[in-house]
């Protein structure tokens, strides 16, 4: 790593339901100075449920903020410098359990961090073979939301040039800033290995966090669905582009 990162941490059990969407919906989110990154030519919203553990900032441990869940509405974005394409994430919303946690994402990357009641759920064997389901929940406006994920075999890397790959390796995110500007920043992890889901869903009703375009974007069952098995990462500091 060329640089101490800000945060580290292990991400694990990333359950990932993806929507093909009207890029027209997506328009008015996109970070100045980047633009849509599309997979075969359409463009994609994925709502990404995750366990956050071992977290540690500036190489100090937080007592009680350490371990947590997180789940996102995110799509996909690049920006072109010279020869150099980045490709990151934009995110709708991010939500953790802790207060604290979503007040220091808030200020300084600026993202759209909130702090709401969750839960997970995470059955069967931890990396090989056998069955496993995973549930993530979070409470809005008094009512539970979740989404599930089963899935079976044993993960594999992605193939080249797949959906998956596309879904899963983007290593930039790029947060719009309230004056109008754009922060970016570095996130480094090890490709993963995915398994194959045997069955995805979304159940709830997310209006109040996401708008009510986006939450319906939600209703469907997703376009397609896997599980990522995660790694070590690193969050660089952000850099407001000019």
């Amino acid at each position: 790593m060329s640089a101490r990162p800000f945060l580290t941490a292990e991400w694990h059990s990333l359950a990932m339901l993806n929507y093909a969407v009207d890029p027209a919906l997506l328009a008015p989110l996109v970070p100045r100075g980047t633009q849509l990154d599309r997979f075969d030519g359409k463009a994609y919203l994925s709502l990404v449920g995750f366990r956050f553990e071992r977290a540690r900032v500036r190489g100090l441990w937080i007592p009680f903020h350490s371990d947590f869940d997180e789940v996102n509405l995110r799509f996909y974005v690049r920006r072109e410098q010279s020869r150099d394409v980045r490709r990151g994430v934009a995110f709708v919303r991010e939500v953790v359990p802790r207060w604290a946690i979503a007040a220091v994402a808030r200020t300084l990357y600026r993202e759209r961090y909130v702090a709401l009641p969750m839960r997970h759920r995470i059955a069967g064997p931890v990396s090989e073979g056998g069955r496993r389901e995973i549930q993530y929940g979070w409470r809005v406006a008094g009512k539970w939301a979740a989404l599930h994920a089963d899935c079976e075999g044993k993960p594999a890397r992605p193939a080249e040039g797949s959906i998956e790959q596309f879904i899963a390796e983007h290593y930039w995110g790029y947060a719009a800033q309230p004056d109008g500007g754009t922060v970016e920043y570095h996130v480094e992890h090890d490709p993963w290995r995915v398994w194959r889901v045997t069955r995805a869903r979304f159940e709830g009703d997310c209006t109040a966090l996401y708008g009510a375009d986006l939450a319906a974007c939600l209703k469907p069952e997703p376009d397609f669905a896997f599980v990522a098995e995660g790694s070590a990462v690193a969050v660089h500091s952000g850099q407001r582009l000019t």
